[in-house]
């Protein structure tokens, strides 16, 4: 079997950067333009919550759609939400009406729904060997979003002649399109699609109890996108607390991205050399590592170290997951749909981090966060490591790195 990955293996990767780049644009102006638009500074953040609320709703959806008419047909339908969300977002900031950019977040949210999934399409009919490089490269499209996205943003955001931010909006049709030309390029996987719903219709009787694996795979990439969120925008609240100057703010939350997405160009390699067990692991104590520097010290030089950590925490965790469950899915007629009941849950804990840090830093405190934080990934480190060590589970982890 091939030792290189395929060609579409890179269509993926581009569809993954322009998703991730519509993410990262998203993030930096939803708030500014909801605070400009909204009728009190209360609903600045609806629209980017509204854009979380969506995408989980639509995780599952999406992928029992994918499982009856393939990834092709799929991700092209998937770029008219992104398109809608542009045309909407323009209009909204052009007549400064409040309920249509909450719309256009909302379909923004839809769209990155089915484009989440080009992490796992990318891995189809790969071997064990290939899955984990494969999934890790389409992951590293976010290093390309952490520069296109910004830029594109400061380019368009105040041109003359055009409400602020409007045309960022309106770049989204752009991207809109790029992703449909992208996808129009996948092979055809519609008889594969057709075959595996026909035959998870006629097992659908028959539910069989969740493997550890998957039940490891699942937990590890909810908890560990949960805890990124909530302790990434924690910590730009609490340097702001300390007085801390906004560009050192910025520059800080700069390398937590790097340090989330540079480590993809060589996290497939990390999985084949240690193992998907080990490299799990070790993105667990790193997120525990970085609650403990926390605790330990305030500074902005620890604050940062504890960034970056968080970031490569959160990579492991992630692609570590996510190669583990498409291992564990392998020629299994019901893996779309598990896999979007995996995106479903990292959704959810992705929505509980982001909107449950000003209420934690209120109660308990920066400390008492990180301290639930190390306590979760604690006891999720102690479970995955008892879960895995079961040999089956970990035979196809210890395959893929042998062939």
């Amino acid at each position: 079997m091939s030792s290189t990955l395929p060609r579409r293996t890179y269509l993926y990767f581009t569809a993954q950067s322009i998703n991730l780049t519509t993410a990262v644009m998203s993030v930096t102006m939803a708030a500014i333009v909801g605070a400009a638009l909204a009728p009190d500074a209360a609903w600045s953040t609806v629209p980017y919550g509204f854009q979380f609320l969506c995408l989980m709703l639509a995780t599952y959806p999406v992928s029992r759609l994918m499982s009856r008419i393939g990834r092709k047909k799929a991700f092209m339908l998937g770029a008219i939400p992104l398109a809608l969300s542009g045309v909407s977002g323009f209009l909204a900031v052009e007549h400064q009406h409040f309920a249509t950019l909450v719309f256009s977040h909302s379909a923004l949210g839809v769209y990155i729904a089915f484009a989440n999934f080009n992490r796992f399409a990318a891995t189809d009919n790969l071997s064990q060997a290939l899955k984990p490089k494969a999934l890790s490269l389409v992951v590293a499209g976010g290093v390309i979003a952490a520069v296109v996205g910004p830029t594109l943003t400061e380019w368009l955001r105040d041109v003359g002649g055009y409400p602020l931010f409007s045309l960022c909006y309106a770049a989204f049709v752009g991207l809109a399109l790029l992703s449909l030309l992208i996808a129009l390029c996948l092979p055809n996987d519609t008889g594969m699609a057709s075959a595996a719903n026909s035959t998870a219709r006629s097992t659908s009787t028959r539910n069989e109890p969740l493997s550890p694996s998957v039940i490891v795979a699942m937990a590890v990439a909810a908890l560990g996108y949960g805890i990124m969120n909530l302790l990434m925008i924690q910590a730009s609240m609490h340097m702001k607390h300390m007085h801390e100057d906004f560009t050192d703010v910025r520059l800080a939350i700069q390398w937590h991205v790097i340090a989330m997405f540079a480590p993809s160009f060589f996290t497939g390699a990390i999985i084949q050399r240690l193992g998907i067990r080990t490299t799990i692991c070790a993105g667990l104590a790193l997120l525990i590592g970085c609650s403990a520097l926390n605790i330990w010290s305030h500074s902005y030089a620890m604050m940062t170290l504890a960034l970056v950590a968080l970031g490569l925490g959160w990579n492991l965790t992630y692609v570590g997951g996510g190669a583990l469950l498409a291992q564990s899915l392998q020629n299994s007629p019901a893996a779309m749909q598990m896999q979007g009941k995996n995106d479903l849950g990292i959704a959810i804990f992705a929505t509980i981090g982001a909107f449950s840090p000003s209420l934690l830093l209120s109660t308990v405190g920066w400390d008492g966060t990180n301290a639930i934080c190390m306590a979760l990934c604690i006891g999720l480190l102690v479970a995955t490591a008892g879960l895995l060590q079961n040999k089956a589970c970990l035979q196809t982890s210890m395959e893929g790195s042998r062939k």
